[in-house]
């Protein structure tokens, strides 16, 4: 990693103290943007440099809010019309991770790209923001690039709800 990149890397350790007056902007910036929104260059170049991001086409960088706070648990037929003390709606721990839900969205709003990974970039009181790094897989430079055209094979579609992008298989157990 370049010298640059080592700074930037130093500086996103700690944002707010960092970044000072800055931060408070961004924050507001973000507030402001819709839940899914397309970026030109990644927020932090260094953490999606390193989860594969290169700056040539094919690749496209989502910024995605999430609520942050837990989940009610769904009503089923057990526990219409009444609210049994031992059943737990509240409280309840969703099954995927935050990050995970994001990469869904992002994927849900764009289904013709792959997503390849993902990275936190903020948080206030409310909402968690993350920045999904995603491939076009019908892309001529993507199919002619040897580092990434295995995500052009059928094998690969969808591949963030089936957990298989590096925060589902965090989900499903599988890094430690």
């Amino acid at each position: 990693m370049s010298a640059a990149g080592k700074y930037i890397r130093n500086l996103w350790l700690n944002p707010k103290k960092n970044l000072g007056h800055l931060w408070k902007e961004k924050l507001i910036d973000l507030r402001k943007n819709p839940a899914v929104l397309r970026v030109d260059n990644p927020t932090r170049i260094d953490r999606a440099r390193s989860l594969g991001y290169r700056a040539k086409q094919g690749y496209v960088v989502l910024q995605t809010r999430i609520n942050k706070g837990g989940r009610k648990r769904p009503k089923d037929s057990i526990a219409k019309g009444r609210k049994p003390k031992n059943y737990g709606f509240v409280h309840f721990t969703f099954g995927k991770s935050k990050q995970l839900m994001a990469e869904q969205r992002a994927n849900k709003k764009y289904p013709n790209l792959e997503v390849l990974n993902s990275y936190y970039l903020a948080e206030d009181g409310r909402y968690k923001w993350y920045e999904v790094i995603m491939v076009d897989p019908t892309h001529i430079q993507i199919m002619l690039d040897n580092k990434i055209n295995w995500i052009c094979r059928t094998t690969h579609t969808r591949r963030v709800f089936r957990g298989l992008s590096s925060a589902g298989k965090r989900t499903r157990g599988l890094r430690r």
